[in-house]
């Protein structure tokens, strides 16, 4: 077995494929497990693994639930010594002080680990995802918002985004300071961000330090930079799968990986299976352009589905349905709403309130993810795509999937996967896990096809 580069625990499943994808782009074997694996069952049965993660949940989870979940996954991954540890964040940087503190990710890791300085590398030019000056931009087409005054984060039913300036949306959430290397330190091959690095270190006034990152050229200054000074800073990192399309120059350049030459390609399916559970106006346009070319959708009745009494006996009825129209057509959406502005939003978290349950959206992607299970058996899809981060990290407990690698690009940040189930569960299909915001309008066929997008 080689020596694994990086570890990487993921804040949901979407980005964790994401970051898994960028390492096999860049000659780097990576497997995605959804548990911490045993360091037996990466060498037995992963032994081209240069790299292994863990797909979480802590996006969804209060600031206690964090630091308990990082204690124990840090535990088990100790176990697989690698160079570096990263933390995957989204992004577009989605926390707040009491659901997916990064705040709270700096303070545990820097207990946990002793890292002098954290870095943090957010931006993803390849995702169109850029900081500068400390601001957080996001391109949604043809137009760049910044974060504050993005369509869809501005408005996030969990995480708004209120604030741009990273570091003052930290501030929301930790005490730690957190210094700024920004644009102007990586011109000259980061001569100045070095020593700026330098500066910090030999301060300790900051305990996190945030990188501008605009182009590609940019993340390679910094890949070389925190390859270079890793140990020095304490072998965690907090960032997008940005840090890996850093990291992946540094190791090409000392010999450690070589780019595949060329990507893997899958077979286009007859049928596909699509459990939408975002309210994205991206996915609300990938859903309206399936159904009008074909595709068959229920749209789910999440109030009556999650009643006390009467659920199970809908629930029955939507998976009758659902088998009896699968083989209609290109492909079955099961989905319950259409964008943010959809009434059927509001009245989801009102019939949750009067059911008594403690969190509207978990029990959603909970339910979700079962219905997806039991058609999975019935159907038997040779291919699945789930749209949203909390959905897809239920769904793939769900299904009973043990571990993922990359069978295809698709689109930026949103692979196509072979799937390595559990010997009771079916693991004949590939399946894609996406984020609202991933891919273009008519994805969802691209899907089927496996046809790349640049979208």
């Amino acid at each position: 077995m080689k020596p694994i580069l990086l570890t990487w625990y993921g804040d949901d499943l979407t980005g964790s494929t994401d970051v898994m994808e960028a390492l096999a782009l860049n000659g780097v074997p990576a497997v995605l497990f959804l548990d911490p694996p045993e360091p037996a069952v990466v060498a037995e049965r992963f032994p081209h693994a240069r790299a292994v993660g863990v797909a979480g949940l802590t996006r969804a989870l209060p600031p206690e639930g964090i630091e308990a979940e990082l204690e124990r996954v840090l535990a088990a991954l100790e176990q697989i010594p690698s160079e570096l540890f990263h933390y995957k964040i989204c992004s577009t940087f989605d926390s707040s002080p009491t659901c997916g503190s990064i705040g709270r990710v700096m303070e545990t890791g820097r207990r946990l680990t002793g890292a002098r300085l954290l870095p943090l590398l957010v931006g993803a030019p390849r995702l169109k995802r850029y900081v500068v000056f400390g601001n957080l931009f996001a391109t949604v087409g043809e137009e760049t918002f910044r974060l504050d005054r993005h369509p869809t984060m501005s408005r996030h039913p969990v995480t708004p985004m209120t604030e741009a300036d990273l570091r003052r949306h930290l501030a929301e959430q930790t005490d730690l300071p957190v210094a700024l290397v920004d644009l102007h330190a990586l011109e000259d091959n980061g001569r100045a961000a070095e020593a700026r690095l330098d500066e910090l270190l030999a301060g300790g006034a900051a305990a996190g330090v945030l990188f501008d990152t605009l182009t590609p050229e940019h993340l390679a200054t910094l890949g070389r930079l925190l390859w270079r000074r890793r140990r020095e800073l304490g072998r965690f990192v907090v960032g997008s799968s940005g840090v890996q399309w850093a990291l992946a120059t540094a190791w090409r350049e000392s010999g450690l990986a070589h780019a595949a030459k060329e990507a893997p390609r899958e077979r286009p399916v007859e049928r596909l299976l699509i459990l939408s559970g975002s309210a994205s106006p991206v996915t609300a346009a990938q859903i309206e352009t399936s159904l009008n070319g074909g595709y068959t959708g229920i749209r789910l009745d999440l109030p009556a589905l999650l009643h006390p009494e009467n659920g199970a006996g809908a629930q029955a009825r939507v998976l009758a349905e659902a088998e009896a129209v699968f083989a209609r057509g290109p492909g079955l959406i099961l989905y319950a709403a259409l964008g943010p502005e959809d009434p059927a939003l509001g009245q989801t978290r009102e019939a949750a309130a009067r059911f008594g349950l403690p969190s509207a959206g978990e029990a959603v992607a909970s339910l979700q993810a079962a219905l997806l299970a039991e058609l999975t058996l019935r159907v038997k899809p040779p291919r699945i795509c789930v749209a949203g981060g909390d959905t897809s990290g239920r769904a793939a407990r769900a299904l009973g999937i043990e571990a993922l690698e990359l069978a295809q690009p698709m689109a930026p940040g949103a692979p196509l996967c072979r799937v390595h189930a559990r010997p009771s569960q079916p693991s004949r299909y590939t399946i894609l896990l996406k984020g609202g915001q991933n891919g273009g309008p008519d994805f969802f066929e691209s899907i089927r096809l496996a046809r790349p997008t640049q979208a």
